[in-house]
């Protein structure tokens, strides 16, 4: 990766402004997204009430709000310790209220001639709205919740380690102004068809009525359990919303904005294995080699072998790997499972337990795997997520070691793993859960995290791979899951422990037939992950 300090300056300022120009186009896709749809109704809102001005007291209320916020949510919380949710409650007392001044005007010019006032403006100014949309807009940006792509997550990434760029900020603000665009269209489409309704008055205590009830739905946590609902109902609405973030003129800047700053310190939440507890600050001059992980996660485990070998070649020269174990599951915050699962797959470098997530929150995580490279200054110089890019990781770590010391170099050679699959991964707990690739017959009585099949049911699974894995755990003793493929008899399988089982593996991709039979109670069945 093309090290920070060799960047020409002109192509520095192009790279901000397309960095700039996609997050623009980013804003303006997110009103599609399944997390905006519970709250449009307040957008809405403004098309019933106050002057022409109202929605663009509104945008301006949404973008000052959304952008300071972004930035500077986390470090209010540190700062004052007042609690993140205590910002979203007030926002949902506005919504409320608002939804009250729709129903009763007097409450409305009251709400207005006070904010007025405090704004030190002239009392002519509360006759347009415009204040009043401002309140609507500032409580809009605090509870916008968007499904964001690559672009925001690492300018939300910097926030929360509390390094605020000028160019974070630029971002964030055209993010904003792009997302505001869509509001003020809906917003004036609706008045434009609201001008021909013969009760006005009517269809405002209407929205005042969807508003109140919109802030408690907020307020109920409803909002995020519609979001839930619409992705099991269409599992793939969204998920090409945020694909051009992703072209290679980006991709590789959006890595850069998650580094060069000092990489956060370990929170253990749990034991440590292979190592006394640990700190960055203890490894100054050292490379160290953050891991995110899981033991069950079949993209993880297809990382520790190169992880383990660079463990071993590098380690005299000044390597530290630090496994950070962040569980999926439940039964993954185990310290008998994890341990287990260090032993299986020949581990020797430190893993910490992060059951609280919090080393994972602290670095703003998303993936598993995750590969933090951190240089002897204790500052992030590269990030990698998911698998891949093993000969281009080795070639960070030999730079990295050769910084202030002699060169590190030797042959790069890692085996390469091609993924063939084209079904995605299936969780089959309910909260999870994606329709249309699996049959269930017999009793079962599912979970949110895990589906749990009893005695003489069965499982039917459609799929396109080259091999398959399913997470699987024992209620009480060992239990026999019985596979067919493609209708024939393939194995039995004894499920005597928490973790990821082979269920089938064949020469090459195609598509198939999947049938598991359970002749017995007690197991819990998790997610198929495939090969």
């Amino acid at each position: 990766m093309e090290r920070w300090g060799n960047r020409r300056v002109n192509g520095k300022y192009e790279v901000m402004f397309l960095l700039i120009f996609f997050a623009f186009l980013a804003g303006i896709v997110t009103i599609l997204s399944p997390c905006i749809l519970p709250i449009l109704p307040v957008v809405l809102s403004g098309s019933v009430a106050g002057g022409k001005k109202r929605p663009f007291g509104i945008i301006t209320g949404f973008v000052v709000s959304f952008t300071f916020f972004t930035l500077t949510l986390s470090t209010i919380v540190k700062a004052t310790g007042i609690p993140a949710d205590t910002f979203r409650l007030l926002s949902i007392v506005i919504i409320i209220g608002m939804g009250l001044s729709l129903l009763l005007p007097q409450f409305q010019v009251v709400l207005e001639k006070l904010f007025s006032r405090l704004a030190n403006l002239a009392p002519k100014a509360t006759q347009d709205g415009f204040w009043g949309g401002i309140l609507v807009g500032l409580s809009l940006g605090l509870i916008w919740t968007p499904c964001v792509g690559p672009i925001l997550a690492s300018v939300i990434s910097l926030a929360i380690s509390g390094t605020v760029t000028g160019s974070a900020v630029f971002i964030t603000l055209a993010y904003s102004a792009g997302t505001a665009i869509p509001m003020l269209i809906i917003v004036f489409t609706g008045r434009r068809l609201f001008q021909f309704i013969k009760n006005p008055v009517g269809i405002q205590k209407f929205f005042g009525v969807v508003m109140i009830l919109t802030g408690l739905a907020i307020y109920l946590n409803f909002d995020r359990k519609f979001q839930t609902y619409i992705l099991d109902v269409f599992p793939n609405y969204g998920t090409g919303l945020t694909q051009f973030e992703n072209i290679p003129q980006i991709k590789p800047q959006l890595a850069d904005m998650a580094v060069q700053k000092t990489a956060p310190e370990l929170i253990a939440g749990g034991s440590w294995f292979n190592s006394l507890p640990l700190t960055l600050e203890s490894q100054r001059g050292k490379v160290v080699l953050l891991d995110f992980w899981t033991y069950t996660c079949i993209n993880c485990i297809r990382t520790l072998p190169y992880l383990t070998a660079w463990d071993t070649k590098y380690k005299d020269l000044g390597l530290v790997i630090i496994g950070v174990h962040s569980p999926e599951f439940e039964f993954e915050k185990s310290e008998k499972n994890v341990a287990n699962a260090i032993r299986d797959f020949g581990i020797k470098y430190p893993v910490m337990q992060d059951n609280d997530f919090a080393t994972w929150n602290a670095y703003s995580n998303r993936y598993w795997p995750a590969h933090y490279f951190i240089d002897k200054k204790g500052v992030i110089r590269h990030t990698h997520f998911g698998e891949g890019e093993y000969d281009q990781s080795e070639k960070i770590i030999q730079e990295l070691l050769s910084e202030e010391s002699d060169p590190v170099t030797g042959p790069i050679a890692n085996p390469t793993y091609q993924i063939t699959s084209r079904t995605p991964e299936l969780y089959l707990g309910t909260k999870r859960r994606v329709t249309g690739y699996t049959t269930q017959t017999g009793d079962w009585s599912d979970t949110e995290e895990y589906a749990h099949p009893k005695k003489g049911a069965t499982l039917t699974l459609k799929y396109t791979a080259k091999d398959v894995f399913l997470v699987m755990r024992p209620t009480e003793g060992p239990v026999t899951v019985r596979v067919y493929l493609d209708d024939k008899f393939s194995q039995d399988i004894t499920v005597d422990s928490d973790r990821l089982y082979d269920i089938a593996r064949l020469k090459t991709s195609g598509s198939h037939t999947l049938r598991l039979e359970f002749p017995e109670d007690g197991v819990q069945l998790f997610a198929f992950t495939f090969g």
